[in-house]
């Protein structure tokens, strides 16, 4: 699972970083106009901060083996495919149902968080 979480976090954290700098430049009269910049930087916020939990997990996974760490890195990664994905559909396309996605994505994140405590609780040590 080390493997997976660091390239994960990886990529994960590239896209941030230029899918915020493509909003922030190429999409800025898009998003005022609609009324949808204080979405979308919530959605790359929300995808920065799950990056670095996600590298978070992988390297930890290389000191630490628990299969409630890697539940929470998986968590990770379908809280930011969900919960920043929809946000960013729903920026993209307009279409608003999106947006009743989102939630699931959120409480992946929650769900990610919550293993990963239980995992340092179960630590040996």
């Amino acid at each position: 699972m080390q493997k997976i979480f660091l390239i994960a976090a990886s990529i994960s954290g590239a896209l941030a970083v230029m899918i915020g700098a493509f909003g922030a430049h190429a999409l800025r009269a898009t998003l005022e106009a609609a009324g949808r910049t204080e979405t979308f930087e919530t959605a790359v916020k929300y995808q920065f901060y799950h990056s670095l939990a996600l590298l978070a997990a992988g390297i930890i996974c290389s000191f630490y083996q628990s299969r409630l760490l890697d539940y929470a890195g998986y968590c990770f990664i379908g809280g930011i495919l969900i919960f920043c994905g929809s946000l960013y559909i729903l920026i993209l396309s307009g279409v608003t149902k999106w947006g009743a996605v989102t939630p699931i994505g959120g409480l992946l994140f929650i769900a990610g968080w919550i293993l990963m405590c239980i995992s340092f609780f179960k630590m040996q040590g």
